[in-house]
Parts: C-alpha cells; sequence; structure tokens
C-alpha cells in the first residue's frame, strides 16, 4: 500500500499542538454578537472530556460513529475525541437532501449517532435507516433514549489516544454526490497525515497564521497545523447564500491571512468588495476549490489582494490535494488557451502525487497493466497515485473496482475526469468522463467547448451536451445568457449563437456544431451553485429539439 507500516493516530496532531502553543487560539468562532476564542490546550481537554464521555457512552475503536453536528468548537472537538477513541467519525454534506443522506446513513449502517436534535429526530421519523445504532449521543439538549452531551470540567484527566496503525481506518467521508450517488471513501490515518504533509509544504503554511476554512473538515487541518482557525459565520451546506459583509468584516478585524473554500463564496464576497472599493490587504493566499473557477473570478479576487495570491488546487474526496495552479499562472498564460479551446489547466501535480494519462474504458482495469497510456498532450482518464490517495469505498466493492487500479503495491485512482498533460508537465481538464459526447466517429468535450464560449459577451455560462443514443450522440450547446431579455428576443438570440458558433470555430471539430439552445437558469449543485448538472440538460435539449 502506499502508506507506510507504522503507529500513527491523527489525534496525535491536537495534543502535539496544543503542547507547542498552549494558550494561543486554536478557535475563534462566533456567539451571539461577538467571536470568542478557545485555546489549543483549552480545545485538547474539551476533546479528552468528549473522548471519555464517549468511551463511557459505549463507542468502542472500529465503531461508526455518524456525525451530525453544526460547524463550530463542538465539531471539531468532537472530531478529535472520535478519533482518540479510535472510532470512527462519518461525514455526510446535508446539503445533498433529504432522500440521499438517508441513503447514505442506511449504506453506512452506522453504530452510533452523535448530532443535534434534529438528527436525533430523523433517528425516530425514520428508524429504518438507524435499526444498527447501539448509542446515540445528544449535543444540544435532552433527547429521549439519547445521552446528552456535557461539557467536561477543566481538570479532565487527559485522553491517551488509541493506538492505530497509519494503515487503520480513521473515518469515512461521504463524497457530495454532485457527480453521481454519494459514496463513503474510507480514510486512514496515514492519509491524514499525507494530506497535512502535502499542503504544509505546497503553501508554506505557518503556525499563528490566522486561517478561515470554508469547509468544516479543513478546520482540523488548521489546527494540524498550529494555525489560528477562524471559523465562518455561514452554512456550510449552503456557501452560495454566504453573508459577504460579515465575511469582510471579520477578516478586516482579525487580519486573516487564509481563506480556503468553494468559489461560490469568495466570488460572492469579491462582488461584494468590487462594488465597494474594499481591499483584503491582511490576505496572502486565496485557495479557492470544489467547483470550477473561471478566469474572471481568479481576476476579481487578485484585484482585492495588495499582498496575496490566488490558488485553485484540484482534487476529489477519493484523493486530495492532486494538483494546484495559482492566479497569476492562470491569468498571463493558461486563460487564454482555455479561450482557445485547450481546456482548463489545475497545474502540477502536488508532492508525492503522480499523475498518469491512460485510455478512456468504461470497464474496470484490475491491474495497471491493463491501462494504455496515451501520449503526451492526448485526452484520456486522469489517474493518480500517492499517500493522499484512498483505496476504497465503504461497503461498495464495485465502486471500488471501477475506480482503483493496482500496480505492485500502488493503488492509482481513477478520477472519474478527462484530460491530457501538456509539455511543461501541467494537468488540464476536459470534462468529466460520463459527460464527452460521441457522434458521428468524434468525441468532444464539455469543458474545452465551454471555455471558448463562456467568453463571448452576453453569455453567462454554457454546457455542451449530447442528445440521442450512446455513441450517436448530436452536440448541442446550450447558452445560460447574461440579460433574461435573450430569452424572449429571437434576433439577440440569433446574434449569440452567431458567436458562439464563430469563437466555436477555434478549433474545427467544435466549428461543426450547429444546435444551440438557450436556458433561463442551468440546474447547479447545492452546494457550490457551479457544477451544471448537465444530464438534467440534455433531457431538457432532447424535449426542446423533438
Amino acid at each position: 500500500m502506499n502508506v507506510a507500516q507504522d503507529r500513527f493516530n491523527v489525534a496525535e496532531l491536537l495534543p502535539r499542538a496544543a503542547a507547542a502553543r498552549p494558550e494561543a487560539a486554536a478557535l475563534l468562532y462566533r456567539r451571539g454578537a461577538r467571536y470568542e476564542k478557545l485555546t489549543f490546550s483549552g480545545l485538547d481537554r474539551l476533546s479528552d472530556g468528549y473522548a471519555h464521555q464517549l468511551r463511557r457512552s459505549g463507542i468502542e475503536p472500529g465503531q461508526r460513529v455518524l456525525l451530525m453536528v453544526r460547524n463550530g468548537p463542538t465539531f471539531v472537538a468532537l472530531t478529535f475525541a472520535l478519533f482518540k477513541t479510535g472510532a470512527l467519525p462519518v461525514l455526510i454534506d446535508p446539503g445533498m437532501g433529504l432522500k440521499p443522506l438517508l441513503r447514505c446513513v442506511g449504506q453506512l449502517r452506522p453504530d452510533a449517532l452523535v448530532g443535534v436534535r434534529k438528527a436525533m429526530a430523523l433517528r425516530t421519523l425514520a428508524p429504518r435507516f438507524f435499526k444498527t445504532l447501539r448509542t446515540a449521543v445528544c449535543v444540544d439538549g435532552f433527547w429521549p433514549g439519547a445521552e446528552l452531551l456535557i461539557d467536561p470540567p477543566r481538570g479532565v484527566d487527559p485522553f491517551e489516544p488509541v493506538s492505530t496503525g497509519a494503515d487503520d481506518p480513521a473515518a469515512i467521508l461521504f463524497t457530495s454526490g454532485s457527480t453521481g450517488p454519494a459514496k463513503g471513501v474510507v480514510y486512514r490515518h496515514g492519509i491524514f497525515r499525507a494530506q497535512v504533509r502535502a499542503l504544509q509544504e505546497m503553501f508554506e503554511f505557518e503556525p499563528g497564521e490566522l486561517d478561515m476554512p470554508g469547509f468544516p473538515l479543513f478546520a482540523l487541518f488548521s489546527t494540524a497545523l498550529g494555525m489560528t482557525c477562524l471559523l465562518p459565520d455561514l452554512d456550510p451546506s449552503r456557501p452560495a447564500k454566504a453573508e459577504p459583509a460579515r465575511l469582510v468584516q471579520a477578516i478586516r478585524d482579525f487580519q486573516v491571512r487564509n481563506l480556503q473554500g468553494s468559489p461560490a463564496i469568495w466570488s460572492r464576497m469579491g462582488q461584494y468588495c468590487r462594488e465597494r472599493g474594499i481591499s483584503l490587504p491582511s490576505v496572502r493566499r486565496v485557495l479557492t476549490f470544489g467547483a470550477p473557477v473561471d478566469p474572471e473570478t481568479i481576476r476579481l479576487l487578485k484585484s482585492l489582494l495588495p499582498n496575496g495570491e490566488v490558488y485553485t488546487p484540484y482534487g476529489a474526496t477519493e484523493a486530495l490535494p492532486v494538483s494546484c495552479i495559482s492566479g497569476r499562472e492562470v491569468l498571463e498564460d493558461t486563460a487564454l488557451r482555455s479561450r482557445q479551446g485547450a481546456g482548463t489547466c489545475v497545474g502540477r501535480a502536488a508532492p508525492g502525487i503522480e499523475i498518469a494519462i491512460v485510455r478512456t474504458s468504461e470497464r474496470p482495469l484490475p491491474s495497471w497493466e491493463d491501462a494504455a497510456l496515451v501520449a503526451q498532450g492526448e485526452v484520456g482518464e486522469i489517474c493518480v497515485s500517492g499517500e493522499v490517495v484512498t483505496w476504497e469505498y465503504d461497503g461498495l466493492p464495485e465502486a471500488t473496482r471501477a475506480a482503483k487500479i493496482r500496480q505492485d503495491e500502488k493503488i492509482w485512482h481513477r478520477m472519474g475526469d478527462l484530460g491530457y498533460l501538456d509539455r511543461e508537465g501541467r494537468l488540464w481538464l476536459c470534462g468529466r468522463k460520463s459527460h464527452r459526447v460521441e457522434g458521428r466517429g468524434s468525441t468532444w468535450f464539455p469543458v474545452c467547448a465551454e471555455g471558448m464560449v463562456n467568453a463571448v459577451p452576453g453569455v453567462r455560462r454554457s454546457a455542451l451536451v449530447g442528445v440521442g443514443p450512446p455513441a450517436a450522440q448530436t452536440p448541442v450547446l446550450i447558452i445560460e445568457p447574461d440579460s433574461p431579455a435573450a430569452l424572449h428576443d429571437p434576433s439577440l438570440q440569433r446574434k449569440l449563437a452567431d458567436e458562439a458558433r464563430r469563437a466555436l470555430r477555434e478549433q474545427p471539430l467544435y466549428g461543426e456544431l450547429e444546435r444551440v439552445l438557450f436556458h433561463p437558469s442551468f440546474p447547479v449543485d447545492p452546494r457550490h451553485n457551479a457544477k451544471i448538472h448537465r444530464e438534467e440538460l440534455a433531457v431538457w435539449a432532447e424535449g426542446r429539439l423533438k
């Protein structure tokens, strides 16, 4: 396997940080109208106390514990507490919706539930999904049949983390479900350690820096790296609805150095700042990930950062980080190529990551010998290997076989994306494998086409979809215009369609595209408000063309 056989528990990172900086702020979090502080030693003690209580409640090493707690100090402390007990915290994105969430719970078969009263109510209303539960702990008040989580006294005894191997399971993190059914990804202690090391090497984070992560799990990385984590005042399951005024106020008040999270958060904040002439001189790094980031958003964010840079890491729940590119490189080089149909550049491989491009295949590839490497510059399926690459999906052997390739002791993960490597070793994305359009002996790649069309004035965004049976599809371009007036103005539609076709002639293959439709508002994922639901658009387009 990728991870060295040694003894390591990711929980060790918290007491290590507490020993190095005991009275420094680990967490800053909003309570009412003001922010409060929890030191590293205080956070470590809190997690120790929670670990003692969880153990007394019956939670044992190796058990699956569904953690359904709001982002805040309790979430961070409970996650480290579960690591300390040797249990596996399970995180599911509530933003995916109730039915998919319950499907995940049923697939998981959890041993315990630690959550808010709403989670306890869900168990009561849908008991068949929770029938494997042995333990329930409610964190925010009394609930019948559940223990009440109690904040420990200041003199709580330390809790010695359970001894685990780097190869032992540490957590189960579910994918968002935005590109297919959500699946539980098994994380191991060594994978978390490798992620912390990779992030440190890539971005040179320093202990004491102030970090504002827009995704709850990244608060754990901030803490492990010895940074002060300011928990932003937003709903992580709905980042597109974040209130920019509150974010900007916190950044200014606390002189935040690092921002991390969905482009849905930072693009909205960027527009707010531009309209008011606000700059953010304290910020050194903006890491935006989880959804496509267009060059104009990067340009907007860079304009706010007189002393900072924008970075767009690429990865997935199954492998993170894979690569990264700076905003400067995008604006000075790759954005022009994207407008010419080259796809989207996501930069060079992260430390310890190998990237390979193999011939696209729909079948499982059990061995690396079954995978055929393509030539440099040729589009194929993106595969990655390294210590941050996960080994399997929980309880889904067929999905694991479809996504993993073995090469002796090495595991390659098939990202589900198509792309290529350029002469400089940079990775370019051309779209999801499931979104490619095939017909008339040709293959069209959505991200390549959309990069050309999205640069046309009057186009808010576009999507290339296929209509018709597999391998005999007709490519259809769908445009969401900037102005709603275009939806009711045939002459304006003809003008936009002609300009889109003209842009597509940058690449001969795409210049053949004839069908152009206009849509009022693309269906997108609820989390980032950016990942286009192309399958829905394809069905819509087929209906319009009949």
